[in-house]
């Protein structure tokens, strides 16, 4: 609801500015409101909104009229290149007046907006820097002529694993970079014309069709997006982003399903990606992992034979195995165990089921939706010579805990196994299998359905909870005095 106020505020805006600016506006919008939950953040992300359209209408409207008439102004053949001056014009009372009203009008129905932007689930359209999907992992070669894109929440940080996208296979992002929030880049957006439309829609159709878990589903998606193809619903959509967008609303207006979503990327995707990254990057990967201890940030033993270990994200086995493995011995002798995942940004699922091996006497199934279970699904417990398996444990959770590091948290909770502390983690945790459509197009559809073993709905989109609600900064402090407190009970 937030998100459509705000594209349709943005319609005051010259046609000019919103052809330019209008799709990268909306995606800004999309990650705050992705990003700041709560009332209070809300509030501050409209008073920003409002009082950016208060400023900058006016602005655009003062200097349009130059910029429409350079357009307009010939150039002498006898010149290769000259520059004029013209005044521009101020827009008249009526304008700013009209102008005036409507921002008034948005601040009337803000507080009925607020209520609903929670639970909104914005889109993930490709933006210009990253042509990848959160909820989106590779298809094996051998599917069509379709190809990936990647997996993972800003997660692909292991070679051999179905999280490579195209863009790591040829230049890698370490850990440390891909936890930063990216910049959306701002320029002007390709139209498409109707053939590539129809293109689109007719290849979608028939991938849902052959490929989407729920048959009866896929074939009803595919059908309506034909009749609304015939109805000319589609012709108001005249970019990528936008028509990727529809293409998903409408998708999702059927089968609720949150992972099945249409990408547009600006840059051309990969015609036919490797499903493991190369060997030059594999190399860079080793030389991040090893600058960066495997992103084991911290290892120690605090007062009280607390032991501490910040890992902040979960770094692929065969690199880091080793890393891991020593870290979890350094805390072998430790009266309880706290792990610090609040910078954790995701990672592989093999290194969640190696560091939770520590945490059990017999083996136990750490559940993933991503995939049907198989023989790694299990912990290797128990551990030769670990004394871990009956210690407490606390977790260190915040908004920015995703993905892997999600997993490794919903299992320990549903097992019962540790106390959590801190903030509800991000709630991502599904994801489709990607397919090429056409250079600039792709769709992430859902192939599987798993059974939660735990008969709960999983993480994605709700988060997992703390047990113990602090502000992230305060949580270590928190778990601490916790642990202290249990042991003084001993």
């Amino acid at each position: 609801m937030s998100e459509k106020i705000y594209a349709w505020l943005l319609n005051l805006y010259p046609r000019r500015f919103r052809a330019t600016y209008g799709d990268a506006a909306l995606q800004l919008v999309r990650d705050r409101l992705r990003e700041e939950r709560g009332f209070f953040p809300k509030l501050r992300l409209w008073f920003d909104l409002l009082y950016d359209l208060v400023v900058s209408i006016p602005y655009e409207y003062r200097h349009r009229q130059p910029a429409l008439a350079a357009a307009t102004v010939p150039l002498q053949s006898s010149e290769i290149l000259s520059f004029r001056t013209l005044e521009g014009k101020a827009p008249g009372p009526a304008a700013l007046l009209f102008g005036c009203l409507l921002s008034l009008a948005a601040v009337g129905v803000f507080a009925t907006a607020i209520g609903h932007a929670g639970g909104y689930h914005p889109f993930r359209p490709f933006v210009s820097h990253s042509p990848s999907s959160p909820h989106l992992r590779p298809s094996t070669p051998a599917r069509s002529a379709l190809s990936a894109s990647s997996d993972g929440d800003i997660e692909a940080i292991g070679p051999g694993q179905q999280t490579a996208s195209p863009a790591e296979a040829s230049s890698y992002a370490s850990p440390q970079d891909n936890a930063k929030p990216s910049a959306v880049a701002v320029s002007v957006t390709p139209e498409i014309d109707a053939d590539e439309r129809q293109r689109v829609i007719y290849t979608v159709a028939a991938n849902l069709k052959q490929h989407y878990f729920d048959i009866a589903a896929g074939q009803e998606m595919a059908n309506a997006l034909l009749a609304h193809a015939k109805n000319g619903d589609d012709d108001a959509a005249q970019t990528g982003a936008a028509f990727a967008s529809l293409l998903t609303t409408q998708l999702r207006e059927i089968s609720h399903d949150p992972h099945l979503e249409v990408v547009y990327s600006r840059s051309v995707l990969p015609s036919n990606p490797s499903m493991t990254l190369s060997s030059e990057a594999l190399a860079r990967y080793r030389q991040a992992m090893e600058q960066s201890n495997c992103t084991f940030e911290k290892v120690e033993v605090l007062p009280h034979n607390i032991g501490y270990l910040k890992l902040n994200s979960f770094p692929d086995p065969s690199v880091c195995e080793s890393t891991a493995r020593a870290a979890m011995a350094r805390l072998n002798n430790a009266n309880t165990i706290i792990f610090d995942l609040r910078d954790n940004r995701g990672g592989s699922g093999e290194m969640v089921t190696l560091l939770a091996a520590y945490l059990f006497d017999h083996p136990e199934l750490m559940y993933s939706p991503r995939s049907s279970p198989t023989e790694q699904s299990w912990t290797r417990s128990p551990v030769q010579g670990n004394k871990l398996a009956g210690k407490p444990v606390y977790v260190l959770i915040s908004t920015t805990t995703i993905s892997a590091a999600e997993q490794f948290s919903y299992n320990l909770k549903m097992l019962k196994r540790a106390t959590f502390v801190g903030e509800t983690t991000r709630g991502s945790a599904h994801a489709g299998v990607f397919y090429r459509i056409d250079d600039h197009f792709g769709i992430g559809i859902p192939e599987v359905k798993t059974v939660n073993p735990f008969g709960e709905t999983d993480w994605e989109g709700r988060g997992v909870e703390p047990d113990v609600k602090v502000k992230a900064p305060d949580a270590l402090q928190t778990a601490v005095r916790l642990a202290e407190n249990k042991l003084l009970k001993r």
